[in-house]
């Protein structure tokens, strides 16, 4: 049962977009992707919304989750995202039709 995780981030005067650009540039999004039991990390933009970047963070499962939000990664996340004084909302999805 896979777990996906979509984040909004919001700022203004393309914030959101230029945290996105630096979590690729500075190596955290490879970092995250090569972490055990991730199955995707892709940041989207809405076409509608310039202001907000969409993550769409896929996780095995919840335990895999839980080494994510334990890890020094976390710390970086957070500093970049308070960096660019981002707001955020979460969705969260289960596939049970996955083993």
């Amino acid at each position: 049962m896979s777990i996906t995780v979509n984040i909004y981030y919001t700022g203004r005067d393309g914030s959101a977009r230029k945290f996105a650009e630096e979590m690729v540039s500075s190596g955290i999004v490879e970092e995250v992707r090569a972490e055990e039991g991730n199955l995707g990390y892709a940041y989207f933009f809405p076409m509608e919304d310039p202001e907000t970047v969409l993550l769409i963070d896929r996780w095995r499962d919840q335990a895999a989750i839980d080494l994510h939000h334990k890890s020094p990664m976390m710390q970086k996340i957070a500093a970049l995202r308070e960096k660019y004084h981002l707001r955020m909302r979460v969705e969260r999805y289960r596939d049970e039709r996955e083993g």
